[in-house]
């Protein structure tokens, strides 16, 4: 676990106090965590995300079909 000192603004600081509060979290820590990671599931794109990477892994190691055309591929699969 990486330990930080985090300078944020009042503001900040009651919206944390806020997310802590109204989801229960035991101290602002927890509170950061959670919308770090809802900021991942909300706003990052797909192909960064690791989910997404495991799924481009499950589908490569797939069975795939190489064809160079519709008609070549009609041919294979009939």
């Amino acid at each position: 676990m990486i330990q930080a000192i985090v300078k944020i603004g009042d503001h900040e600081d009651m919206v944390l106090n806020v997310i802590k509060g109204k989801f229960g979290f035991s101290n602002k820590s927890e509170a950061i965590n959670f919308v770090i990671k809802r900021f991942e599931e909300e706003l990052l794109e797909p192909e960064l995300r690791p989910e997404y990477a495991k799924k481009l892994d499950r589908i490569k190691k797939g069975r795939h079909i190489k064809f160079s055309s519709i008609e070549e591929l009609r041919k294979i699969t009939s």
